[in-house]
């Protein structure tokens, strides 16, 4: 079969990927291949982390020999009625989110004027952070405006809330971030 460059575009990639414009039905194979891979597997359901649409996921983990928690596959939970099993391309790259080799599984810290990175604990992390914000929050904290008014508000920092935040994280954040003065505040709707 001749196949033409107009032809092979309006077969697109699921005739391709089927087989037809081959001669030959690949469809019933690549889904004993896809069933194969999250046989036996341990199916979660959860949330896409990455906007507020809150679109449904489902994770296949198994147990690998060695013990530790492999995670298969993410895909779209085809009875959600937000998603209905589809994701944006965000979503379907969940799993590259979890299992990506690039993935800094650690903090890493560069000290002032230091060019090198250097792998640090947690704890560490933590205490380096909360530092930074106590220092910027007394540099920046403003007690009252230029007609004399007290405001009592820390212009230095801002704050940005995660597009995932359930109500009740979201309440807290605030009101962890109105603890401290800050008054720019702002929530990731949809990025």
């Amino acid at each position: 079969m001749e196949v033409s460059r107009r032809r092979f575009l309006s077969i697109g990639p699921m005739g391709v990927l089927g087989g037809s414009a081959l001669g030959f039905d690949l469809t019933e194979s690549i889904a004993i291949k896809q069933r194969l891979r999250i046989e036996g597997a341990t199916l979660s359901r959860s949330l896409c982390p990455y906007c507020a649409v809150g679109c449904a996921l489902i994770a296949y983990t198994k147990k690998a020999p060695n013990g530790r928690t492999e995670l298969l596959q993410i895909e779209g939970d085809p009875d959600s009625p937000v998603n209905e099993g589809t994701l944006c391309p965000k979503g379907a790259t969940s799993l590259q989110l979890a299992v990506s080799g690039r993935r800094v599984p650690h903090p890493l810290y560069r000290a002032p004027g230091a060019a090198e990175w250097t792998q640090v604990s947690w704890e560490f992390t933590l205490d380096r952070l909360a530092r930074n914000i106590k220092d910027s929050r007394d540099a920046t904290f403003v007690t009252q405006d230029a007609e004399g008014n007290v405001v009592n508000r820390c212009e230095g920092i801002a704050f940005a809330g995660g597009a995932a935040f359930s109500s009740e994280e979201g309440y807290l954040a605030t009101k962890l971030m109105r603890g401290l003065g800050l008054v720019h505040l702002e929530q990731q709707a949809r990025v």
